[in-house]
Order: C-alpha cells, then structure tokens, then sequence
C-alpha cells in the first residue's frame, strides 16, 4: 500500500472512530498498524454482503422465485428455519477446528466463495428446472449457502476481533450496514419498477447471479485483511467441543442469560414474514409489494446503522434493549392497520412497519454482535460464538411450529405473540451486565 493511500486512510480512519491515545489497548501494536486498511477493507466486504442479502433475501425473494418456478406454497415456510437455522447450528462442531488455526481468515474466504458458487447455481436451477424438483434444489442449495454462512460467522467475529481495536467495532458493522443499505435502496427500486407484479423466472435469476457475484467480490476483500497470528488452544472434536460449551453455560450464567435475551429478541426477526402475510390479507397485494417492502427494509438500514453502531460502542446491552422496544413499536403499528380506514390500508402505508422492524433488527444485530466479541475472551471466543449461535439455531428450527398457529389463531394473534416475546427480551437485556463484565 502507498504511503499517500496510507495517511488518507489513516486519516479518514481516524475521523470516523475518533481515534485516541489508548484505542489499540485490546489489539496487540502490530495489528494496531494495519487497523485503518483492515478497518476499510471489512467495510468493503460488508458493503457487497449486506447488498447480496437483500437481493437474495430468504425472507422476501426467494419466496417469489419458489411461486414463479411454480414449487408448492409450502415450501416457502422452510425458507427461513433453513437460512437461519442452516447457519447456525454447525458452528459447534466448526469451532473447534477454527480454533488450532493461527490465521482463520481463511475460513471466511473459503465461505464467501462457497456462498457464491450456491447462488450461481441457484440462478441456473431456476431457469432449468420448475416445479418440486426445481424447490427442492433451490432449498437444498440455500443449506449448503447457510451452512457455509455458519462457518464464517465464526472465523468474521474472531478476526473482527483480532483486527479492529475495541470501541471501533460497532462503528465498522454500522458503516458495512449503512453502505449496503444505500446501495440496496436502488436494488429495492429496480425490483419494484421492473418485477412488479411478473413472473418472469429469469428476472430472479439476474437477482441471484448479482448476489452471487458480490459475495464473491467479499471473499476477495476479505482474503486482502492483513491477520496477525493469534492464539490457538488446539482442535477438539464436536463431542468434546458440545461437553466444553455445556461447561461454559455452567460456570458463565451471565453467558446464559445473554443467550436468553437473544433468543427472545428473535421475535423480532421471525415475526417479518407475518407482516408479509399480514400486508396481503390488509392490502390485497402480493408481489408488487416486494420492492416497496425491499426500499423500507434498506432504508432502515442506511438511517439506521450508523447511530447503533456508535451507540453500541458504549453500550451494546443497551443497544439490543432498544431494538427491542422498537420491535415493539413495529408490532404495535403492524396491529393498528386493524382499526384504520380502508382508504389507509396500503401497501405504500404498510411499508412503515418493515420500516420499523428494519430498525429493530438492525440495532439488535448490532448489539448482540459487538457485545459477544467485547465479552469473551480471546482464546475460547470462537466457542461462545459457536455455543450462542447453536443454541440460537435450535430455538430458529423450533420457532418453524409457531408458524402453524397462524392458522388456527390468526397472525394478528401471532404478532401480538411476538411483541409479548420482544417485551421479555428487553427485560432480560437491561439485567445483563456491561460486556467487559459478562466473564468472571
């Protein structure tokens, strides 16, 4: 790198974080010299990821690609349970062998291309194939593309760590956030202006090759991060590695009680595609919609994400409480389309509460990652990303049966539901202790 290219980041680097004196105290001298082009290189490679997520997003797209392939209905109510539930319930057996790596950077490039080979092969699966067949690949490939996310969920905590001084990692997820927020808001626009209300199967394609191609463009920028060795504490079986992360809940109750707060606080993302549900049967719509919800759910981000970045540099505890109030506030909205006038009952209108839910999300994101990586301790962190991400993943899978009570209560009944879990959630969150106090 130049020197002049050197100083401008420096610079840059410098008035974004506000850089001080002690910034690097948690991050040895060396990785401290790089932090600045580490700092802007993660940025970039969220930038692409967060933009892939939202083209190729399990929760709105692929739902329409499975209706335009002609697949079964049901099939769109795995789509969720196997993106999340995918991506996290390997990372207990993966983190064990993370662990006997000195540079694990190299778990997240070889993820992001994985990642990008699955949705490639996606878009050539939905112009070939159609109906069950065409559903079950496309699922099946959306698990090798989650489970390959759960990997370098896992190895990105640990070198977001390794990498990034304390107090600037809040900062970094809110630029990476922001940036494809904004770039998303034009994909939200291209969706809604050119998909309407189609079918055209090729269309999705071009959506999922874009996607495909941007993780591939992560996986570069990643591999570019320059990862000093850090510690390794050799590798352990999945069995040995489940028994040491029972111990862990058992000796760190703080920990438990993190990934109780977490799990309630789910409710803010599971209870999205109601409001999708619930928009159809209150507005009438059903894909012209998926731009508008595609522009909200950016838009939260890019207004979003830079302020529960900076807000969880000092308390990320406080930061997954207030995503959870605002949660709450989307549920309470969502419920009020019920006692409006027709004449409200839109889909421009509805869009407020994909509005509001994107802020949830984004800062309860926000605040559960930066918590965990200020929180655990350097050489076992790999293990409480993996042990909080297992759990997490079991309660996703599990949380699917809920979705049966749309049917026999209603999903205003289920939304209410979720705004009682969002509520329990920030209670547990308040009762945390700061990070740095979580491991005693």
């Amino acid at each position: 790198m130049s020197e002049p290219y050197k100083d401008l980041s420096q610079n840059v680097y410098e008035f974004i974080t506000e850089d001080d004196d002690n910034a690097c105290a948690a991050i040895p001298d060396s990785a401290c010299k790089e932090a600045p082009g580490n700092f802007f290189l993660n940025a970039f490679n969220g930038t692409c990821t967060k933009l892939a997520e939202q083209i190729a997003s399990p929760g709105l797209v692929l739902p329409w690609l499975l209706s335009a392939i002609g697949a079964p209905a049901s099939f769109s109510g795995f789509l969720v349970p196997i993106s999340r539930g995918g991506s996290l319930l390997p990372q207990l057996a993966i983190s064990g062998r993370i662990r006997e790596y000195r540079r694990r950077k190299w778990f997240w490039v070889g993820a992001g291309v994985t990642q990008a080979a699955a949705l490639l092969l996606m878009a050539l699966m939905a112009v070939t194939l159609s109906g069950v067949w065409g559903g079950v690949v496309i699922l099946l490939l959306l698990a090798l593309f989650s489970m390959a996310s759960g990997v370098g969920s896992v190895s990105f905590k640990d070198v977001l760590a390794k990498t990034i001084p304390k107090g600037k990692r809040g900062t970094l997820l809110s630029i990476r956030a922001t940036a494809g927020g904004i770039l998303s808001l034009g994909a939200g626009y291209w969706v809604y202006h050119y998909i309407g209300d189609g079918e055209d199967v090729g269309l999705y394609a071009i959506l999922l090759v874009a996607a495909g191609v941007l993780w591939f463009v992560a996986a570069l920028f990643f591999f570019m991060i320059k990862e000093e060795p850090g510690a390794t504490g050799g590798s352990r079986t999945a069995l040995k590695e489940a028994t040491e992360g029972w111990g862990l809940l058992k000796e760190q109750p703080q920990f438990l009680k993190f990934i109780i707060a977490r799990s309630l606080l789910l409710s803010v993302m599971l209870v999205i595609p109601f409001y999708s549900i619930f928009a159809r049967d209150i507005t009438g719509t059903e894909v012209s919609s998926l731009g508008l919800f595609v522009i909200a759910n950016s838009l939260a981000m890019v207004l979003s994400s830079y302020f529960w970045g900076r807000f969880a540099d000092r308390s990320s505890k406080h930061v997954m409480a207030a995503g959870g109030f605002v949660g709450v506030i989307g549920a309470a909205v969502a419920l009020g389309f019920l006692f409006v006038p027709g004449d409200w009952q839109t889909p421009i209108l509805f869009s407020s509460v994909f509005l509001i839910a994107g802020f949830a999300h984004a800062g309860i994101r926000m605040g559960r990652k930066t918590y965990l990586v200020d929180a655990a301790p350097e050489k076992d962190r790999p293990l409480y990303v993996a042990v909080s991400n297992t759990l997490v993943g079991f309660i996703t899978v599990l949380s699917a049966i809920i979705g049966f009570g749309a049917d026999i209560f209603g999903v205003e009944w289920l939304i209410a539901l979720f705004g009682m879990l969002m509520i329990a959630g920030i209670v547990v969150s308040l009762s945390l202790p700061q990070a740095d106090k979580m491991v005693v």
